[in-house]
């Protein structure tokens, strides 16, 4: 039993240090993403019954991906930080079409995607170097040619890169 309590105390002592690491951030984290009320949003899940499981998974996928595209925008030393106040996914879910399609997005042109923000951009020093708010939208959504056509988000990824470019310039 002793041996066994030594060996739980030695685990914990172990992974501590891995417990804390995992809640440092990261050194070059040059966005950082706020969803403002995510509840509240008008279109945000995976089927038509609306769960916070799906919802948070699409959020966070998200906000991986303003994460990893700001490092294509944004120098080293400064932070893009964004606040998603609404989104509105491209598509909907129709109910009545059939009970079997509850969980398929029908993607039609008058459902477009649709992305309410703010976003302050910052020095090391933290002086402010811009800031706005966007309501972003794309009508012509379905004309596009897509990098990648089987992200379920794709239609919402390719408004915040033409939000990114439009705002910020690409680093070299």
């Amino acid at each position: 039993m002793k041996t066994l309590l030594s060996l739980v105390s030695l685990f914990g002592l172990a992974m501590t240090p891995a417990l804390h690491a995992a809640d440092a951030p990261k050194p070059d984290a040059r966005a950082e993403v706020i969803f403002l009320g995510p509840e509240k949003f008008t279109d945000v899940k995976d089927s038509l019954v609306d769960s916070e499981q799906g919802r948070d998974a699409i959020l966070a996928e998200l906000k991986g991906y303003i994460i990893d595209q700001a490092k294509r925008f944004i120098p080293p030393g400064q932070k893009l930080t964004v606040t998603i106040t609404d989104i509105d996914m491209a598509g909907e879910f129709e109910p009545g079409r059939n009970p079997r399609l509850d969980e398929v997005r029908i993607i039609r042109d008058i459902y477009p995607p649709k992305i309410d923000l703010t976003f302050k951009l910052t020095d090391a020093d933290g002086k402010d170097l811009a800031q706005g708010t966007r309501h972003l939208t794309d009508l012509m959504f379905m004309d596009k040619l897509l990098v990648n056509p089987n992200d379920h988000l794709r239609y919402e990824k390719a408004l915040l890169d033409d939000w990114l470019r439009a705002d910020f310039k690409p680093l070299k």
